[in-house]
Formats: C-alpha cells, structure tokens, sequence
C-alpha cells in the first residue's frame, strides 16, 4: 500500500473508532461530524473524504463490530442442539449478550434503518445479509430435520424474527432492559412464530 493509502486507512480507522465511542456515550442523533473529526484528530473533509455520510460511519462501525458477533455464530451454531425454535431462541440470545455491553450503539444501529436520507451503501439493522443468511440456513437445517413445514415462507419468518428482535430492543431504550430480559422476550416471541412454521403433526403431538 501506498504511503497515501496508509494514511488514507489509518484516517479510516481514526475515524470508525471516535464514531463507535461518541455514537455509545452521546446517541446517533446528537453526534456530528464535527465532533468525530475532533476526536479523532481530523478535518471534516478527511471524514467526508472517506464517507458519503455520517450514516456510513455507522455503516462501517457496526461492519467492523458485527463482524466479530458473525464469527462467534459460526462458531456456536454447528453446536446448539433441539429443536429449529430453541436454536433460535440461543442465536438470538447469542445476539442479546454481545450487544449488551454497546446496547446504544446497537439502537443507533435500528434507528438507522429508518434514516430515509441514509445512501444506498448503508447497511442498518435489515440491511445486514449475514444474520438473515444465519436465520436462513438455520430454517433450511430445520426443514431437513422435519421440525419446518417446507411449505413455510422462509423469507417471512426471517423478516418476522428480525422484526421481533428490533422492537424488543424498546426495552433497552424505555426500561434499561438486560440481555437476560430481552432474552426472555425473545424466547416467548420465538415460540409464538414457531407455531406458524411448525409441522401441524408437531403442534399435535
């Protein structure tokens, strides 16, 4: 890499690093652009330079933070067992526990995915293909398991599990709720949809 490059990548990371912080400690909303470059010890332009906006810092702190969750659910989900409703209850769980120690990051995150001013480059909450691609994969094992209706749209329930998550994600915002709370949650909503994926000889039994 170019000695320009370096410099380009070490502004880079100057940058996602002030943004992770101040968008934890001050809010998505009430931090600027301004204040990230003081941070992190560079202009405005150098930020502007590297991103279209603040809502691609976001994109590119939540990449880098995500990315290390992804890799822990690769790694746990060959190993959970029961059945297609449990294993999901323990990925998402997986998911409350990572977020717990950065929760306004994380609703910063959401709230992002609402941003109608956000460039097409974004990637808020739903806009992220690896955990629909994990969901996916763990539906499409429970349909070779026998404990998912082939017949059940894939896509909904995905959409409806991730939709879950994002609006029991209020009880961090409104309640200061824990990973163990909004676990529980989860749980109770994973079941409900469970019932609508279920194999009908399943619910009878």
């Amino acid at each position: 890499m170019s000695t320009r490059g370096l410099q380009k990548e070490a502004t880079r990371q100057r940058v996602v690093a002030a943004a992770r912080d101040l968008f934890d400690s001050h809010g998505y909303e009430a931090t600027t652009v301004r204040e990230i470059a003081r941070r992190a010890g560079v202009s405005v332009g150098s930020v502007f330079t590297t991103f279209r906006s603040k809502g691609d810092v976001l994109s590119q702190v939540m990449e880098e933070r995500l990315g290390a969750l992804y890799s822990e659910l690769d790694r746990m989900t060959p190993k959970l067992r029961g059945s297609t409703c449990d294993r999901l209850r323990s990925i998402f769980a997986i998911h409350c526990g990572f977020e717990a120690s950065r929760h306004r990051l994380f609703l910063a995150h959401i709230a992002a995915a609402y941003d109608w001013t956000a460039s097409g480059d974004a990637r808020p909450y739903g806009r992220t293909p690896r955990l629909r691609e994990i969901i996916g994969d763990c539906l499409a094992d429970g349909v070779a398991r026998g404990d998912v209706d082939p017949r059940a749209d894939m896509a909904q329930i995905v959409d409806l599990l991730m939709a879950a998550y994002a609006w029991t994600y209020r009880l961090v915002a409104w309640e200061g709720a824990d990973a163990e709370t909004l676990s529980g949650v989860m749980d109770r909503q994973i079941g409900l949809i469970a019932q609508g994926f279920e194999p009908r000889a399943l619910q009878s039994a």
